[in-house]
């Protein structure tokens, strides 16, 4: 029982507030070494230089840098302005426009606090100057730059492909399908929305010639970005790059982009590289604690117990399925996507594997999971990006209600993907 002890000290840790590399690479010492001793830590620098040597994970830090090479270019402000002329003539356009720009910073980012935060500060005070309705404005913000987690190049997705052992290409492909039907869903309940719920998201009203001319604009600001992105994407779809060289390629891009705007100083390119070591180094700190975690804990004989658990389970895949998820939505509000890849995912694989379930399948019902989780009151990390940065009229239960149908929506696309997996190619 050393290993389930060790876990739950662990999570209560987390709990109050100590960091989580530390937590579990501290955790795993003290009680690694009450477990076995020192013997035990014998092959941590063989298992830390395979973690040094693994070409899958070198995709991070560059789709990170792309990202925020991207974000300071004011990317977001740009392609919100230029989203917002071509659909703000129709009720509900700046809201379509939010959804479709959270698609692409999706896309180019992957980086979830980064999408609301900017497009919570950019978006959110114009669609509530238009008068908007403020649970609207704020779930559409909130939901759409939750897709981040699940439309490619998605920091998640590359963690679970090495986690899970599946080609992180192959990931991005099945992710394409989940992530569009989302985006087509947002899109068409905000289009019923304010058909049945008049004056909730008014149409801006321009002149025709001034429209022709931001449209115009318009296109000329969307088409370079979207260009990056079917590139580094198509690189990889088509077989002509892997993930990771595609990562390279998405970080010289987004420098030619930025010199495309003109914003492609040095101070730019330097301040994006020293914040892109500083998340790679949290993420691979979390990793090192995780690896001397999950080694403690199956040394104690932690993972036996779990599995044995978990196989005994009413509904043998069906059950165990239900049970994953929703421990990984309810660890969600806690803990970050990182530790939960990490160290709950890696409980979860061999069971997996056992009952016969697909390992590409899961990985998608994992990040679709993890995204929900993202949104869902009371403590989904997207609702306190968005309140940190909104006026002081938006209330905290305006959100929660805004967030509410995204929610359903979300879960609807995933009960479709467990129960209808031959649509999704699974």
């Amino acid at each position: 029982m050393i290993g389930i002890i060790m876990f739950v000290a662990a999570l209560i840790l987390l709990l109050f507030g100590f960091p989580v590399a530390f937590t579990f690479g501290g955790v795993a010492v003290i009680f690694g070494l009450l477990a076995e001793g020192p013997d035990m830590f014998a092959f941590m620098p063989f298992r830390i230089m395979s973690i040094m040597k693994n070409s899958t994970l070198m995709a991070i830090p560059l789709f990170i840098f792309m990202g925020l090479v991207l974000q300071k270019t004011k990317l977001a402000e740009q392609l919100l302005e230029a989203m917002g002329t071509l659909f703000g003539s129709m009720s509900g356009g700046l809201a379509i426009s939010t959804v479709l720009v959270g698609a692409l910073l999706a896309a180019s980012t992957g980086v979830v606090g980064a999408s609301v935060v900017a497009m919570g500060l950019i978006s959110l005070p114009v669609m509530l100057n238009y008068k908007y309705s403020k649970s609207l404005a704020c779930g559409t913000i909130c939901a759409s730059g939750t897709l981040g987690q699940i439309v490619p190049p998605s920091i998640v997705l590359i963690i679970l492909g090495d986690v899970l052992g599946v080609p992180v290409g192959d990931l991005f492909k099945d992710a394409v399908m989940p992530g569009a039907i989302l985006v087509l869903l947002y899109i068409i309940y905000i289009i019923i929305y304010t058909k049945y719920k008049k004056g909730s998201a008014p149409a801006i009203v321009t002149s025709d010639i001034d429209h022709k001319q931001k449209i115009k604009r318009a296109l000329i600001t969307i088409i370079p970005p979207l260009s990056l992105i079917v590139v580094v994407l198509g690189s990889i779809f088509s077989g002509i790059a892997t993930p990771t060289e595609s990562s390279a390629l998405g970080g010289v891009g987004s420098i030619v982009l930025a010199a495309f705007y003109k914003k492609a100083s040095w101070n730019t390119i330097f301040e994006s590289a020293r914040e892109t070591v500083k998340v790679t180094a949290m993420v691979f700190a979390i990793l090192l604690g995780a690896t001397a975690f999950s080694m403690a804990f199956t040394y104690s004989g932690g993972d036996a117990i779990i599995e044995e658990l978990l196989l005994k389970l009413p509904g043998e895949k069906w059950g165990f399925l239900i049970l994953s998820m929703l421990v990984i939505l309810l660890l969600g509000f806690f803990i970050d996507f990182v530790e939960i890849s990490f160290i709950i995912v890696p409980m979860l694989a061999p069971v997996a594997e056992t009952l016969g379930i697909s390992m590409s399948w899961f990985a998608i019902l994992i990040a679709m999971n993890l995204q929900t989780s993202f949104l869902t009151p009371p403590f989904g990390f997207s609702l306190f990006y968005l309140k940190g940065v909104s006026p002081p009229g938006v209330k905290t239960t305006d959100i929660y209600q805004g967030v509410m149908p995204f929610i359903i929506l979300q879960i609807l696309v995933l009960a479709s993907i467990v129960v209808f997996p031959e649509i999704y190619g699974f």
